[in-house]
């Protein structure tokens, strides 16, 4: 039997503009992904004598957990190389769900590469985008897991350079936001404007007055009416002195950033009794 033991990182995204819905359904995006140190840990191995793929996930606490995107990794592989080995997988949760931090694709694209490493299939980075994106719109950014500023369903990315050394202040409050739900609002008024250009510009010259200025996440709106403490939060984060504060993804997380990591330790451990926090780190490379 063999075993792998890996990190599946998180992401937020620093900006999220909605370009327009496509006819299949799904949204083109322009937005900013960048990795973050908050991880899930996974225990992958191989089985013998079994018939079926065994994921198991250690977090029930929302009742929302069916089945995790690993699976799909997995039988995507399977479908694709032709072989027949099955895999126990476990993955310890730290990512929250329903958050915009991306747990389950990462998931998804952390598992997929330990299967390639373990079988030696020696699938390249752009196939496993190619298969991932069948399945799951942020999953291709966590096969590269670099910061990105990703275009089309999420499966088009250009590498984005960071200078500042960034700490990161997660804050979820209880209830998660159905990304389903997020967009089906969203969808129906218009799309506001965020210009990643200058958020771009501004993470690679460390401008964080420029930074604070252009931000912007296309769905906050939408998700702010299913969960309101979402606006609540990013006014007590502001409050307490951060200049760059949004919401990631669809929600409901909203994240602060700072080269302050005093202010994001004091400021995490004041709301630790009210929300659920993290203090993280962005990964530049």
């Amino acid at each position: 039997m063999s075993t792998r033991s890996v990190k599946s990182y998180a992401k937020i995204n620093i900006s999220l503009r909605v370009v327009k819905k496509r006819e299949d359904g799904y949204h083109e995006l322009d937005s900013v992904m960048v990795p973050i140190e908050l991880h899930d840990s996974i225990i992958i191995s191989t089985l013998k004598n079994s018939g079926d793929n065994f994921v198991t996930i250690d977090d029930f606490s929302n009742g929302l957990v069916h089945y995790n995107l690993a699976t799909e990794g997995i039988n995507a592989l399977a479908n694709k190389y032709g072989f027949s080995t099955k895999f126990r997988v476990y993955i310890h949760k730290v990512i929250p769900m329903q958050a915009g931090l991306g747990g389950g694709s990462s998931n998804a694209a952390f598992t997929m590469k330990a299967v390639n490493q373990m079988l030696k299939l020696n699938a390249s980075d752009e196939e496993l985008i190619d298969m991932a994106k069948t399945f799951g719109a942020d999953i291709p950014f966590f096969v590269k897991c670099v910061p990105a500023r990703c275009h089309g369903i999420g499966e088009i990315m250009e590498p984005i350079e960071i200078k500042n050394n960034y700490s990161v202040l997660i804050v979820k409050p209880a209830s998660g936001c159905s990304t389903k739900e997020v967009f089906a609002i969203a969808d129906k008024k218009d799309y506001n404007y965020v210009d990643i250009d200058n958020v771009v510009k501004a993470l690679k010259e460390g401008d964080d007055d420029l930074l604070a200025a252009s931000i912007g996440n296309s769905l906050e709106e939408a998700a702010s009416t299913l969960v309101p403490e979402i606006k609540q939060i990013k006014e007590t984060l502001k409050a307490a002195g951060f200049k760059i504060v949004l919401m990631s993804g669809s929600g409901s997380t909203v994240f602060a950033l700072s080269t302050d990591s005093s202010l994001v330790k004091k400021v995490a451990k004041s709301l630790e009794d009210k929300y659920l926090v993290e203090v993280t780190k962005v990964i530049k490379k």
